[in-house]
């Protein structure tokens, strides 16, 4: 299946607009989910959506910035920029899973505290446990190094993606009027 074309159009431009939007975006709603669960339970559904829409962007934009490798002059810039699009894919897959685990352990902690420990009709303490502080504080970091991680790449590939664009292109000297 082919992305490189929408109306006649390269579709990595698109495809890049939804991409260092939805990063940052998703980046940002992990991080706060992550530190205040009670967001997380507040968003419900939509936290592990924005994290499954950003993964399916990314993927999009890395595959119409492939076919549009091949529709282009080859230079180092390229070269560079291309390989550094691939490496967003695995953060972009790091922050879906974490979307998922920061949502769901936000319903367990609050699971837990309704229940109460020793409930064994209910399993609060299988919950609480589930949800435990350690586990918790593991998921906080690795949420937080997965939206700073994944942010920084996408500034670091668009940065690089403009340079690979624009150097020679546009003069920075002053024309005569």
């Amino acid at each position: 299946m082919s992305f490189g074309l929408i109306n006649d159009l390269p579709a990595h431009p698109l495809f890049v607009h939804a991409t260092v939007t939805l990063v940052p975006l998703t980046a940002l709603a992990l991080a706060v989910c992550a530190l205040w669960p009670g967001m997380a339970r507040r968003l419900g559904w939509v936290l592990p959506a924005l994290g499954l829409v950003t993964l399916v962007a990314v993927v999009l934009t890395t595959q119409s910035g492939e076919w549009l490798e091949e529709h282009v002059e080859s230079s180092e810039l390229l070269e560079r920029h291309t390989a550094m699009g691939d490496d967003l894919t695995p953060w972009a897959i790091g922050m879906f899973v974490l979307t998922v685990v920061v949502w769901v352990l936000s319903h367990l902690a609050h699971r837990a505290r309704r229940q109460g420990p020793g409930d064994v009709d209910t399993g609060g303490d299988r919950w609480a446990r589930l949800a435990s502080v350690p586990v918790r504080i593991a998921a906080v970091v690795l949420a937080l190094a997965a939206a700073v991680g994944a942010t920084v790449q996408v500034i670091r590939i668009g940065d690089s993606g403009a340079t690979a664009v624009w150097t020679g292109e546009v003069s920075t000297q002053k024309h005569a009027k």
